[in-house]
């Protein structure tokens, strides 16, 4: 039997973690391999890990054809659809998938026909058992019905998109690795991809800073307290510090408007970076 393996499929979904590996060789080994590997004439569509596994241990295995595919955007679609309807998937993979699923579905209904580009069309978002996209159908282009599909919020879909927009790999591989929350890591992205580097670099609590700090930035500076006249009796030397503290307190404000000044101006250039 001839297998083909696509390494841009193989990668089109994200890999298995080492301990979700090791769990699956353990499996198995003590089980065999009890789900047929998918195949699309003898290109590998579902099962690369089992297929790895089994050929290094020697392990027997079945196939299965799925013949519905038409083109790659259908294995494309079957693969997401498959993947969506595991429990496994963190949340920022599901938006990922469901992003990718709306672009696909997106570009057909725009090849097909344009002026449908802005329709609100209806799909069931359950997982064809079958594996066939359906030839005209595509996902309502709304983000609140992308997210239903990814099971988050409207919110959470927008965040997932911007990391995927403008934040540096080493971010995503944070957020990927729990290091870091969705919401957290849209605020780290509006950096320049040097300062998100050296965020991730610095660790989850480093992560966790730079957006809170960056989350404070954007808030209305709060109200200095006024300074507290001198009593009438101060003494020129009190008159004196009063007005040194006057001035101290003033330079601190200018210092913080202008601090943030800068952190806005900085989100801004990078936003408009990634923009082009």
């Amino acid at each position: 039997m001839t297998i083909t393996i696509n390494e841009e499929l193989r990668a089109y979904i994200d890999p298995l973690t080492e301990d979700e590996y090791q769990a699956l060789e353990r499996s198995l080994l003590a089980e065999g391999c009890r789900d047929a590997l998918v195949l699309w004439g003898d290109l590998l569509v579902d099962g690369h890990n089992r297929y790895g596994i089994c050929q290094k241990h020697g392990i027997p295995f079945t196939t299965v054809q799925n013949r519905n595919f038409k083109s790659m955007e259908d294995v494309h679609l079957w693969m997401i659809d498959n993947h969506l309807g595991r429990r496994s998937v963190s949340d920022f993979q599901r938006g990922v998938l469901a992003l990718r699923k709306k672009e696909i579905l997106s570009a057909r209904v725009a090849q097909s026909d344009p002026a449908a580009t802005e329709e609100k069309t209806e799909q069931s978002e359950s997982v064809r058992q079958d594996g066939a996209a359906p030839a005209k159908a595509a996902l309502p282009l709304t983000r609140e019905a992308v997210a239903r599909t990814a099971r988050v919020s409207s919110a959470t879909l927008g965040q997932i998109e911007k990391i995927r927009k403008t934040a540096a790999p080493e971010l995503v591989g944070a957020v990927k690795a729990g290091m870091i929350s969705i919401n957290a890591a849209a605020t780290v992205a509006s950096l320049p991809v040097e300062k998100q580097v050296e965020a991730v670099a610095g660790g989850k609590k480093e992560l966790r800073k730079t957006a809170r700090q960056l989350r404070e930035s954007r808030q209305p500076a709060k109200p200095t307290p006024a300074l507290a006249p001198p009593p009438d009796d101060a003494t020129p030397e009190q008159l004196a510090i009063h007005r040194l503290q006057g001035q101290v307190e003033e330079l601190t404000r200018e210092r913080d408007q202008l601090k943030q000044k800068v952190q806005h101006l900085s989100i801004a250039l990078a936003e408009a970076r990634a923009g082009k």
